[in-house]
């Protein structure tokens, strides 16, 4: 308890100094907000370790956040590369290890604001699809930073299209060696982080060739520097890519290989191997080799996107109740801006997107344990299932959080467009994730594929998974809601999202059928349903979400007055993505024109209840203003004073304005005779 009892002092030392109209929100909160705390980190021990890693990292000088937004990239990129390995040697000082509560705390706490960001995945590539010789080799070196790894999959001409993939490697049954080649230009790797100015080692993704004969993607482990002077080695081309939208401190990079020679031995080969005699030999699924791609979906959604749209969600309620704009009554004070009904509309659904991602993120990861623990068994077959959960939610989580960060920074008008209020670099940060680990549209068409597949096994009376069993009910007619308190019931819009999307795959399937059936090629019928498809898996994945957040928060009946308030939360979800998507929910009739008025009336209801509870909702996420590092967004609420203090550090203000020397003087000085 002595770490909370510091953090709670911290809080209180600083309560003379919090601006007003933030105090005013905290005052006679409806719920215990440390008990919500505890909920959403997982357990108060977990909340424990977690403010015990940030007094650590707080108080380090090393890991400071200050002045950041002044840096140029290059600094950025080593101050990253300094925080990583001075780390990795704190974590060895502390007893803190690679599978401890702590480091999971750490990926909070840092942000990813850190160096070798993507050795992470090389690391877990190879404890997945690696063999416990290849593991006892490599992964001590990797720990340790003795090498660093970077995963090179992406290509200059292919990405999410893996099967794609041009860079080939060859089996040498002379040498018992594969010979890697970068075919042409558009087979080059490029994007991969850590490879343009850090990695001594790839695990390299090609097309493995046996004898001429493609047996599909593999991964390679090739070391692509010198560990003596970091050199390129002989037939290797490599550089960093150049300036992106964000992401200053990764050095993503390029990669060219002619006639890279590696031994039998450095392909990883738990689950493909290829015998000495060049003969191939699978165990159990082909996706096998996505596995760890599979993990990094998970890992985003868990750890980065939410991470990204709840920071912004606290930075932006919390500015607009010291923020104030215009008279709300003729005659008083200026109102506080999330007074006005339409901040509420903009900021308050974002807050419900949080909670539900908040939520789906632990679901995945422990659904990705229990596949993987299948997977060690030889049981594959909640693979499809996780590939198909993993792609879908990615890419819907991935677009609703950069949108979201997007309308955060919007609702604080011209200050979130400055850098020193933290929102631009959210939103570049989480916008990435609309494309890294898989371009978004063709996520949701991965998922689409699979849901068809479900429906046939379900018109064939198979059982199906737990997350589309919903295929094999019947549709229901019409919506249940009489007036507008039911629509506050869960039972009520679960059906709601359940019907529309068994109805938006029905239709799909029926249409790719039925051209299929008139003669059309199956892919040619795939891209002409193409549409349809992708509405149907966003449907689905918005249901799973939906779902997911309601079996949530009814198991949280042991504090009453939290589970009502994540009951309003989640209902306003609910309800705003009824109404965003209101023709595909209106279409067939199964909510009428009048319900669907319903469903605004108690969103607006709804908005009045939460907007009470804002802060303190946004609050219980319990984000230290290092974490934050937002001039707008801080517990203090001293918005105007912080933005005013950090802009005087600005280089621009203590440096000789050499613009003025060199073009603006002459004019300015001609002038003075004539004034």
């Amino acid at each position: 308890m002595a770490w909370w009892n510091v953090h709670r002092d911290f809080r209180s030392s600083i309560i003379r100094d919090i601006n007003p109209d933030l105090a005013s929100e905290r005052k006679s909160p409806s719920f215990d907000v440390e008990s919500l705390t505890n909920i959403l980190d997982g357990g108060v021990e977990n909340t424990l370790v977690r403010r015990r890693v940030e007094a650590v990292i707080h108080s380090d000088p090393v890991f400071s956040r200050e002045n950041q937004y002044f840096m140029t990239p290059n600094e950025r990129y080593e101050k990253g590369i300094q925080k990583a390995i001075y780390l990795k040697k704190k974590m060895v000082q502390l007893g803190w290890t690679e599978d401890g509560p702590e480091k999971q705390c750490l990926l909070r706490v840092l942000a990813g604001d850190i160096g070798f960001n993507v050795h992470s995945v090389f690391i877990n590539c190879i404890l997945h699809l690696g063999t416990d010789a290849q593991i006892a080799k490599w992964i001590p070196l990797a720990q340790n930073y003795n090498i660093i790894g970077t995963y090179a999959q992406t290509e200059l001409g292919h990405g999410t299209y893996l099967r794609g993939l041009e860079t080939m490697a060859t089996f040498d049954t002379s040498t018992q060696e594969f010979v890697i080649n970068t075919p042409r230009i558009s087979a080059m790797k490029w994007w991969p982080g850590d490879l343009g100015r850090s990695a001594t080692h790839a695990l390299v993704l090609a097309q493995l060739y046996i004898k001429e004969t493609n047996y599909g993607m593999h991964p390679f482990l090739v070391q692509i520097r010198s560990l003596h002077d970091h050199c390129p080695l002989p037939g290797i081309t490599v550089g960093d890519i150049g300036p992106k939208m964000g992401f200053e401190h990764i050095d993503n990079g390029y990669l060219i290989l002619r006639n890279i020679r590696i031994p039998l031995q450095n392909m990883l080969s738990r689950y493909s191997q290829v015998l000495p005699d060049g003969r191939y030999v699978k165990q159990g699924s082909e996706k096998i080799n996505y596995f760890s791609m599979i993990l990094v979906r998970v890992a985003m959604i868990a750890n980065v996107v939410a991470a990204s749209l709840t920071k912004a969600c606290v930075i932006a309620i919390r500015y607009s109740v010291v923020r104030r704009q215009s008279e709300f009554k003729p005659g008083d004070a200026e109102a506080k801006i999330l007074d006005y009904q339409t901040q509420q509309g903009k900021l308050l659904p974002q807050l419900a997107t949080t909670y539900a991602f908040h939520f789906l993120g632990p679901y995945l990861l422990d659904f990705y344990g229990q596949v993987h623990q299948e997977i060690k068994t030889g049981n594959f077959q909640s693979l499809p299932e996780l590939h198909a959960l993993a792609a879908g939610l990615k890419a819907l989580t991935t677009e609703y959080s950069s949108a979201g960060v997007e309308v955060c920074r919007r609702a604080c008008g011209g200050h979130g467009y400055s850098l020193l209020s933290g929102l631009p670099s959210l939103y570049s940060y989480v916008l990435a994730g609309c494309t890294y680990e898989g371009e978004n549209t063709v996520l949701y068409l991965q998922t689409a594929r699979y849901l068809v597949k479900c429906l046939a096994q379900a018109q064939s009376g198979q059982s199906l998974p737990q997350s589309v069993a919903y295929l094999s009910s019947a549709l229901s007619r019409t919506c249940q809601a009489w007036d507008k308190l039911d629509f506050l019931k869960t039972e009520i819009y679960l059906d709601v999202f359940k019907h529309r999307a068994c109805r938006l795959i029905h239709s799909a399937a029926a249409k790719l059928q039925s051209l299929v059936q008139s003669g059309a090629e199956q892919y040619e019928a795939w891209n002409s349903t193409s549409m349809e498809l992708l509405e149907a898996s966003m449907a689905h994945c918005q249901y799973f979400v939906v779902k997911v957040f309601v079996d949530t928060v009814e198991k949280l009946n042991n504090d009453a007055t939290i589970q009502r308030s994540l009951y309003h939360v989640c209902h306003l979800l609910a309800l705003h993505w009824i109404r965003t998507n209101a023709g595909s929910f209106l279409h067939d009739g199964y909510i009428s024109g009048n319900q669907m008025d319903m469903v605004t009336a108690s969103y607006l209801d709804l908005l009045m209840l939460l907007r009470k509870e804002a802060v303190i909702l946004v609050d219980a996420f319990d984000y230290t203003d290092e974490e934050l590092n937002s001039a707008l967004g801080s517990y203090d609420g001293q918005v105007y004073q912080r933005l005013f203090e950090w802009a005087k550090k600005a280089p621009a203000n203590h440096q000789v304005n050499t613009a003025y020397e060199n073009y603006m003087k002459p004019l300015f000085n001609s002038a003075v005779s004539k004034l």
